[in-house]
């Protein structure tokens, strides 16, 4: 499945990357190199016009880090999130405070959903 891209977004991808949040850092230290579970997961993904914290491409799975930029931003982000189920994308959102305090409870939380997710694969 090919998902649009915005490509003048692209670099804002790469500097979003190279000035990650804790958080974000903390989450891709635990999935990158196929560490959770196997699951390939590309951060700072550029699907339409927006940029995604992580994207599972084999299970359509978008995972966002939410902390304080998210705050008064209810309906960017269901215009968002629309927008992403619309291309038949999953999404979850996870809380900063919770990717810093109970790691490992995140990452059961992205199993489980992961795992409601019957996995794609193109061949």
């Amino acid at each position: 499945m090919s998902l649009p891209m915005n490509k003048s977004l692209t670099e804002r991808a790469r500097w979003l990357r190279k000035n990650s949040t804790l958080s974000e850092i903390l989450f891709w230290n635990e999935v990158k190199n196929k560490k959770l579970d196997g699951l390939d997961f590309y951060r700072q993904k550029v699907i339409g016009n927006y940029i995604v914290d992580f994207f599972c491409a084999r299970l359509n799975v978008v995972i966002e880090i939410d902390g304080s930029t998210h705050n008064n931003k209810y309906e960017y982000d269901a215009r968002r999130d629309n927008y992403l189920r619309s291309l038949g994308l999953r999404v979850l959102h996870i809380y900063d405070k919770d990717v810093k305090q109970d790691m490992l409870g995140v990452l059961q939380i992205v199993r489980n959903f992961c795992g409601s997710v019957p996995a794609r694969y193109d061949k």
